[in-house]
């Protein structure tokens, strides 16, 4: 969560301005002593700060162990003990964490949330008449005041929490969510256990704290488990199911971005980083998230031995590094100022190195050793759904390429031909298409005077210079034997009738050089001609097929019945 240097001024002038001077005033009009309860004191706050250091986090939301520890605190010694010692617990939290020097600003945000807490429930507390000491629990006059404390903790510490995290972290949501029925479950736990402990330690002292502490902490480590392992099963089902998701794919770029995303969700990560290996030596970064979006920066090659993703690539083995001090003098050149946590995988495919996974976060220890065995298990998925789709293009490509001269076959087309005339449908401003069919001439005759290689020769050499002439303008298909179509997008009847004529002018006058494979094999040019017929749509026609018979049909009764070596246009 990123706060604007504005916001951490105002909460450190906030809390600087209002936490001593809260502190001094609750003090002063107080009767809190500690002589005589130095040992009782100590217990308490050894217990307290066990609790805040096991907290189970719920929707991203911790929760403490501590508001019963804190609710006898209060009862008996009053709102000035009870404020310090959840301050001690709060801070005793964020020193467990370890938050740098970039997230200090939660120390003043969560010193005034746990201080509004307090205040608003003793407020509430002492407009209650609620007192403190040895209170007697039996009467319904002393029930009241403390029931009043608690809700009112409850309702001020959402709303707070609420507040914070539009006004500081810029986070929309309702307010009645599932962060407050969580916390409503929370308090419903710890109420009846604050006030069992508050009993206990009236009627036998000290010791309570151990009869209740114990089982407390015993039962914070028992419920961090489960809570661990039902987020570790989470995250294994997810992984199975984008590991059926990727093997689904059959697009090599489908596969990457689908990787990204997936990942990125279940990490919330800042950045993430697929690094192709071009050579035995070298990484290339060939995808860039930040956040959800896709960035086409330009890196630098990253090669073996340098880097994190360097020494990956060497050692073949995954890295975890919590803080950027960890991994800084490595010199990920690629990674910004910003990042702290750096989690690097390598995609192994047969025994090899193939590319290398890197996701990076600004928060200090990101991520968890869970996390690193998940992202090598969904990085043996990428291999393989990669590798599968790129074997089905290949197939594919080889599919719809003529494999004598290189273009496309008439299986493209027809795809082609269909999206297309999609586009009509799809757009309200129709552009014209254009299609040329070509048909060379006598060509039986070539293969039957110089040899079917030597006809081969031909359509090849026709392949290319049709390419070269044609360009990025439009698409050079050989449509079978000695035909060939070109597809011209946006072009009308009087451009493509030049085209056509261009090409049947650059066949008749541009001898073709061939080997006589009948004749000995000798080097020779020779001449031939090609009819061509030309359709444009949609005024000519309205699908994929009548284009390509009405161009057809006007190749055959327009030029090849008019003498051969002629550009005809259909004509209804």
């Amino acid at each position: 969560m990123n706060v604007s240097k504005k916001s951490k001024y105002i909460l450190w002038s906030t809390w600087i301005l209002m936490f001593p001077i809260s502190l001094w005033t609750i003090y002063s009009q107080s009767d809190f002593t500690i002589a005589g309860y130095e040992l009782d004191l100590i217990s308490f706050l050894l217990l307290i700060i066990f609790l805040s250091i096991l907290p189970i986090v719920v929707n991203g939301t911790p929760i403490l162990f501590i508001e019963g520890v804190s609710l006898v605190i209060f009862l008996y010694f009053g709102l000035f003990a009870e404020i310090i010692f959840s301050q001690l617990a709060m801070l005793a939290l964020l020193m467990k964490i370890r938050i740098g020097w970039k997230d200090l600003y939660r120390f003043p945000i969560n010193s005034l949330m746990f201080l509004g807490v307090s205040l608003i429930g003793g407020i509430t507390y002492y407009l209650l008449v609620g007192t403190h000491g040895d209170l007697d629990m039996s009467s319904g006059h002393v029930l009241i005041p403390i029931i009043g404390y608690e809700l009112s903790k409850f309702l001020g510490n959402h709303s707070i929490l609420y507040y914070i995290k539009r006004s500081v972290y810029r986070l929309k949501g309702p307010y009645f969510s599932k962060d407050l029925i969580w916390e409503a479950y929370s308090k419903l736990f710890h109420f009846p256990i604050g006030l069992l402990l508050y009993i206990l330690y009236i009627e036998i002292g000290l010791v309570a704290v151990l009869y209740v502490g114990i089982p407390l902490i015993s039962l914070s480590l028992i419920l961090r488990l489960y809570y661990s392992s039902e987020r570790i099963n989470g995250y294994l089902q997810k992984t199975s199911e984008l590991g059926h998701e990727l093997a689904g794919s059959l697009d090599v770029s489908s596969v990457i971005d689908l990787f990204n995303e997936k990942t990125g969700e279940m990490l919330s990560v800042d950045y993430s980083y697929i690094l192709d290996r071009i050579t035995e030596e070298k990484l290339e970064v060939i995808r860039h998230v930040k956040k959800d979006s896709i960035q086409t920066s330009t890196f630098d090659p990253i090669y073996k031995n340098h880097g994190i993703s360097g020494n990956v690539l060497a050692s073949g083995k995954s890295v975890i590094y919590k803080t950027r001090r960890e991994w800084e003098h490595l010199g990920e050149t690629y990674l910004p100022e910003s990042v702290e946590s750096v989690l690097c995988v390598p995609v192994i495919r047969h025994n090899r190195v193939v590319a290398v996974l890197v996701f990076a976060s600004n928060r200090r220890r990101a991520f968890e050793k869970y996390q690193l065995t998940t992202v090598e298990i969904l990085a043996s998925y990428l291999g393989v759904a990669t590798e599968n789709a790129r074997h089905h293009e290949e197939a594919k490509r080889k599919s719809e390429i003529c494999a004598l001269t290189g273009l496309y076959n008439y299986r493209y087309l027809e795809e082609l031909l269909d999206k297309e005339f999609a586009n009509f449908q799809s757009t309200s401003e129709i552009q014209p298409l254009s299609l040329i069919l070509l048909d060379i001439d006598h060509f039986k005759t070539v293969n039957d005077t110089y040899g079917h290689q030597s006809g081969n020769e031909i359509l090849i050499q026709l392949a290319m210079r049709l390419t070269n002439m044609i360009g990025e303008i439009g698409t050079v298909a050989r449509y079978g034997g000695e035909e060939f179509v070109i597809l011209l997008p946006d072009t009308d009847k009087l451009t493509t009738h030049k085209i056509a004529e261009t090409i049947r002018q650059m066949i008749a006058n541009r001898p073709f050089t061939i080997h006589d494979d009948l004749g000995g094999g000798q080097k020779i040019k020779v001449r031939i001609t090609a009819s061509i017929g030309f359709a444009t749509a949609p005024e000519d026609a309205e699908g994929p097929l009548d284009i390509l018979r009405h161009a057809d049909r006007a190749m055959y009764t327009g030029a090849k019945q008019g003498g051969r070596n002629k550009v005809a246009m259909y004509v209804k």
